[in-house]
């Protein structure tokens, strides 16, 4: 599933391609998605002019001249593939087409988890969809103090798993949640009320540090996930410990040998890289 950076580098490309364009038509094929996209989607937004694009953790939201908001959620595979006309014949799986003044928007999403939907832009914080979201990682209000005010409630919480809980902080997923940890040298086995106000400090360092080299990298490219232009991400070149079980992770001076370098293992039900030797 493409988590913030991955998000964040869709957004900006679409933003940059389409940019305040009005919408011409739009072409739905398959409205069975996580949740069936609304019938009167086309009525609602044709015609309308892009005013803005904004992320929501892990969701695009575009807001329109008619007071309107899509909200657009990649799901497990999903992607968007930016073209100037509409192809013919469309790709398998392309299930929405938008067409624009300045270009095309296609959603293509092979096992269909994602999400296309709208609400009133005035009502974007009252949605069910956004009604549990925790701080995003770049809000100013992403204090330490919050965090271990957070963190001090889940007592029978590891840290990694905490920090994937998107009411505490949204947009952190599995592969930057194991990054985050090794560059803060705090072990995911750790309870979360264990973390000290230093070390909430320290993450929210390193989780700006990460977040922002990633985006920068266009993301981490790892099975599905491709740049609207079709290019990869390149950020997984750069992981220290995600899916490098058995490596020497960059910074550590121990004998692999003896440590069997970087450790795999699963933490409800989702799969941790870390190093035993730095992280404590």
């Amino acid at each position: 599933m493409p988590e913030l950076p991955e998000v964040e580098t869709i957004k900006r490309a679409i933003e940059k391609a389409i940019s305040k364009a009005k919408i011409e038509d739009i072409f739905v094929y398959n409205s069975n998605l996580r949740s069936k996209v609304p019938s009167e989607l086309t009525s609602i937004i044709k015609g309308a002019t892009i005013k803005a694009y904004r992320r929501i953790a892990k969701y695009i939201v575009i807001d329109l001249n008619n007071n309107i908001s899509l909200i657009w959620h990649m799901g497990m595979s999903g992607k968007v593939i930016i073209c100037d006309e509409i192809p013919n014949p469309l790709a398998k799986h392309d299930h929405i087409v938008i067409k624009t003044t300045n270009g095309v928007m296609i959603y293509n999403d092979p096992r269909r988890f994602g999400l296309f939907t709208y609400c009133k832009t005035s009502e974007l914080s009252k949605s069910k969809i956004f009604t549990n979201t925790g701080i995003d990682p770049f809000d100013k209000d992403l204090t330490a103090a919050y965090l271990l005010a957070k963190l001090k409630t889940k007592k029978k919480t590891s840290i990694k798993t905490a920090l994937l809980e998107q009411n505490i902080i949204a947009g952190i997923g599995n592969i930057y949640a194991s990054e985050i940890l090794y560059k803060s040298r705090i072990s995911p086995l750790r309870s979360a009320e264990s973390v000290s106000y230093d070390e909430c400090e320290t993450l929210i360092q390193k989780t700006l540090e990460v977040l922002n080299q990633a985006i920068k990298a266009g993301g981490s490219t790892l099975h599905d996930y491709k740049k609207p232009d079709g290019s990869l991400g390149y950020f997984q070149n750069m992981h220290c410990v995600y899916n490098k079980t058995g490596q020497k992770c960059p910074d550590c001076i121990c004998n692999i040998n003896k440590t069997g370098g970087i450790k795999k293992i699963v933490q409800n039900g989702r799969s941790t890289f870390y190093c035993e030797s730095l992280q404590k």
